[in-house]
């Protein structure tokens, strides 16, 4: 996380609900002989206070968890380079924009028997986003295929014990430099800069 205190001012509701939206990130834990890294989907629960997700039962995290581990999952929104010369100012520097959350906790290997749910809990949260497709369910796929597919995945908890946000959105420039570097973004270089223009145009208070 950024170290400056104005980029991390965002309530943990707001910090929490762009996770949930985005449902997508890096899971990491210290493994011996260093850090183990794996990119997955997951929901997190009403309360804030969980994220499901699934692992290969080969992946490196899922073979350490023979006891629960320290883990951060870590989500990452749009983000962008920022010219100085957008903020029609002098003495400026280059600088990149973004929006991070760390969903701190600790990892835990679910019981087999709770992997159907999971599953299930994870396509019905991103079916009901293609709305009005008609919902997958994994009833579809015949019980020989979907259990031959679970002996490979273990399904996994992170018990969420801190949220921690960036929203860095050039909050720390005057509003007109700020603006003006939001409507430069959308021509440069990053991901999703329409998206990053629109937070600068309103950055968290």
């Amino acid at each position: 996380m950024h170290p400056n205190p104005v980029f991390r001012d965002t309530p943990t509701t707001r910090n929490l609900a762009f996770a949930r939206e985005r449902g997508f990130g890096v899971l990491s834990v210290n493994g011996g002989s260093g850090p183990l890294l794996a990119h997955v989907p997951f929901v997190v629960n009403a309360e804030g206070t969980e994220a499901y997700l699934h692992l290969m039962r080969s992946n490196p995290i899922a073979r350490a968890l023979e006891q629960d581990l320290p883990a951060v999952l870590a989500v990452s929104g749009p983000d962008g380079y920022v010219s100085p010369d957008w903020y029609d100012m002098p003495d400026q520097v280059p600088t990149w924009n973004y929006v991070a959350v760390h969903l701190r906790g600790s990892l835990t290997r679910m019981a087999d028997i709770r992997l159907r749910g999971v599953l299930d809990l994870l396509s019905a949260e991103f079916e009901a986003r293609l709305a009005p497709k008609p919902v997958w369910l994994s009833a579809k796929v015949s019980p020989e295929v979907m259990n031959r597919m679970m002996r490979m995945i273990q399904p996994v908890k992170l018990e969420i014990g801190a949220v921690d946000g960036t929203w860095k959105l050039n909050q720390n420039k005057p509003d007109i430099a700020r603006l003006g570097a939001a409507e430069a973004l959308p021509g440069g270089v990053g991901q999703e800069l329409d998206g990053l223009s629109a937070l600068m145009r309103m950055p968290p208070e």
